[in-house]
């Protein structure tokens, strides 16, 4: 009795859409699959084109060329855009240009690292607040959320009210403290305008992420006999982190531009308070638009080194592809399981 070998294309008895060689791997698109991939995402792609590429690469051009007083054709002067290579560059580390670029350098990262650290500390407290149950939480999310609501050129004004000589402020603390002039006084009064208004943008995202945990886990905690403070500390921070991360991420690329809230507040050509953004601004407003795009490079550089930073090295998972690659790796472990427990029923079945 001889047998024969089922032809090419069948298993199992049952005939095979494709050709063993045709077959698509798990994981990999059809050609059909990519081609609406990429008209689907082709109008997105078009208009970061014209909305970030294209601005980005004129700025970079224009860096290169400054405003010169010459001669044309006809013997008259006239300003003249002259190409200077990366003198304007240079420019930024010499001269009254280089103090100012390094003085607003400074107050950017200043004022970036402490809102930030202030934001995060107190948007956590109001997470936590937030995320219990009491009576009356709902106004307290809604009073809470009234801040980040405010237009910041609404909450400037606002507190340049305040921060008057004669304002809320000094009457509080008994003292007249000129609040918008150059100083100190002025850099504090930033921060706590901008603590005030982007505080709660952090407490809502990890109060979002607070509410994935599931109670069951601070019921555990409770019976093992772990306190508020050891549910913090060994719960809530480390399954948080990654939209807390996130979140910090989000508030320091926005703290790095930051332009309206001083220029409301303080006003321009204050030295204490002006930030990079202020600076190109304020070369851009002088027609030198040379030195202005080099600044607005700069702090392109710099923001995108601050999110590389976040992203590869302190692992914020801004697009969510950790999360959907664990959610992925988890379904294939439970349909290779269901399929181990299928065949071992099969294999109990036949004995």
């Amino acid at each position: 009795m001889t047998s024969t070998a089922p032809p090419t294309g069948v298993q199992n008895g049952t005939p095979s859409a494709e050709p063993p060689h045709k077959r698509i791997k798990r994981g990999q698109r059809s050609p059909g699959e990519s081609r609406m991939a990429a008209m689907l995402l082709s109008p997105t792609i078009l208009v970061l084109a014209l909305v970030i590429v294209y601005p980005l690469l004129s700025a970079v051009h224009q860096s290169l060329f400054r405003a010169e007083s010459g001669l044309d054709a006809n013997g008259y002067v006239s300003d003249v855009n002259s190409f200077v290579g990366f003198a304007n560059y240079v420019d930024m580390f010499v001269g009254e240009s280089g103090r100012r670029f390094l003085n607003a350098f400074a107050n950017t990262t200043f004022f970036t690292l402490t809102t930030v650290f202030l934001e995060t500390v107190l948007g956590l407290t109001l997470a936590i607040a937030m995320n219990r149950a009491f009576r009356g939480r709902s106004f307290l999310r809604a009073s809470i959320l009234v801040p980040w609501a405010v237009p910041t050129a609404v909450s400037g004004l606002l507190w340049r009210w305040i921060f008057q000589s004669d304002g809320i402020a000094n009457e509080l603390i008994g003292s007249e403290v000129l609040w918008v002039a150059e100083g100190n006084a002025s850099k504090l009064a930033i921060i706590i305008a901008e603590v005030w208004k982007t505080a709660p943008f952090i407490g809502l995202l990890v109060l979002a992420g607070m509410q994935v945990i599931p109670g069951e886990v601070y019921e555990a905690a409770k019976i093992d006999g772990a306190g508020w403070w050891r549910q913090l500390v060994s719960i809530t921070l480390p399954l948080v982190k990654p939209t807390l991360l996130v979140a910090v991420l989000f508030r320091m690329l926005d703290a790095l531009r930051m332009f309206d809230l001083p220029f409301v507040l303080i006003g321009p050509g204050k030295e204490s308070v002006e930030t990079l953004s202020m600076l190109a601004w304020d070369e851009s407003n002088q027609l030198r638009h040379g030195s202005a795009s080099a600044f607005a490079v700069v702090l392109f550089l710099y923001v995108a080194v601050v999110a590389i930073v976040f992203v590869k090295v302190l692992g914020a998972d801004v697009t969510g592809a950790k999360e959907l690659k664990m959610l992925s790796k988890k379904s294939r472990a439970k349909a290779k399981q269901i399929q181990t427990n299928s065949e071992q029923k099969k294999s109990e079945a036949t004995r």
